[in-house]
């Protein structure tokens, strides 16, 4: 994967140099240098940016406290996803009417009050599952290494020896975020995520027809219009896939 992202990042590199007569040629070679350093950001790289990130993300949204209702169901909902390979989870809640779920590689989880609102508890939990299974997974990593790319090869980061966490700024950190919360992953990546948070809930003796229903329910929202829904296409074959499997046991 950091081969191909290399080659991804020479090659616009390439075009960008091929079309700009006349620019500042040191500077697109820092922007090359940068995207260059997508591909091979660290695990620590990546999980220091989403704490970075997710703490920005968190000033622009009001939080649930610990002992309101959706902070004590959030607790109840995440007892039952333990051991998920994703270390030092920390779920919040985010008081919107936004129907949404997400998670970073540093174990920060934060789900939508508009979420709770129109699903059970075994259905949430089927949802954080899943997104734990794109971190567990590394989806989530490469996609900020996307991001990375994607903002060095628009000249927004400036290449130093600092390091990629030191090159982004508060603003920067925040796009990252929202990046990452509205990226689109392929319908392996999603299957694979999905099956992912069937064998955690299994593991951990929940109920896996809550992912079902969860995904019969995303299917439905909005004619499918919702934000939520538009990445995490094939709602009704992927609930087929999970009764599939609750059938076979396995």
């Amino acid at each position: 994967m950091k081969h191909k992202l290399s080659l991804a990042a020479i090659a616009a590199l390439s075009a960008v140099v091929a079309g700009c007569a006349g620019t500042n040629v040191d500077g697109m070679l820092g922007a090359g240098t940068s995207m260059l350093k997508a591909a091979s950001l660290s695990d620590g790289d990546v999980k220091a940016m989403s704490d970075q990130s997710c703490a920005e993300l968190d000033k622009s949204n009001k939080i649930a406290a610990a002992n309101s209702t959706y902070g004590k169901r959030l607790t109840k909902i995440m007892s039952g996803l333990q051991s998920t390979d994703v270390s030092n989870i920390n779920a919040k809640v985010y008081l919107t009417k936004d129907v949404n779920a997400w998670a970073m590689a540093n174990g920060c989880v934060r789900v939508y009050s508009g979420l709770m609102d129109m699903m059970t508890d075994d259905e949430v939990r089927g949802v954080v599952g899943h997104e734990l299974g794109h971190v567990a997974l590394g989806h989530t990593k490469n996609k900020m290494q996307v991001a990375y790319a994607a903002m060095a090869a628009r000249g927004a980061l400036a290449a130093s020896g600092n390091g990629a966490v030191a090159a982004l700024s508060s603003s920067q950190l925040g796009e990252m975020g929202e990046k990452l919360i509205n990226a689109q992953f392929s319908q392996t990546q999603e299957s694979a995520a999905d099956d992912y948070s069937f064998d955690v809930l299994t593991k951990n003796k929940a109920n896996t027809r809550g992912l079902v229903t969860a995904f019969q329910k995303l299917a439905k929202l909005d004619g499918g219009k919702s934000s939520m829904f538009s990445s995490h296409p094939g709602s009704e074959d992927r609930a087929n896939h999970i009764e599939d499997r609750i059938k076979k046991g396995s």
